[in-house]
């Protein structure tokens, strides 16, 4: 199962996130779960950095399926807010899909 936690400040801004594990969907490679996953995330953290001036750190574990990724600062730019909440609806999606919910466990937490 892939756990990701959505970090929010006080005003329920996000503020990073961090997932861990894997979906065991399918077999590596054929796993559409955590290849729709990775490509949400991955494409956010990409997005920020070209459309957004916000200041982040990165770390990630492919073998262990860990990206955690925060905004320094405290508030997110409005680029980086919207592309963050669009990150989190299509998660949300995947986590509510009867097909997929038992493949992915999203929480939010307040930092």
């Amino acid at each position: 199962m892939i756990h990701v936690t959505i970090y929010e400040n006080s005003r329920k801004e996000c503020i990073g996130f961090q997932t861990k594990g894997h979906a065991g969907y399918k077999d590596e490679g054929q796993d559409i779960v955590c290849a729709a996953a990775s490509v949400l995330m991955i494409n956010t953290i990409n997005a920020i950095e070209m459309y957004a001036s916000d200041e982040c750190s990165v770390m990630s574990d492919r073998d262990a399926g860990m990206i955690a990724y925060h905004l320094r600062g405290g508030r997110p730019s409005k680029e980086a807010d919207l592309l963050l909440k669009t990150m989190i609806l299509g998660l949300e999606s995947m986590a509510d899909d009867e097909n997929y919910a038992e493949y992915i466990d999203l929480k939010f937490e307040e930092v």
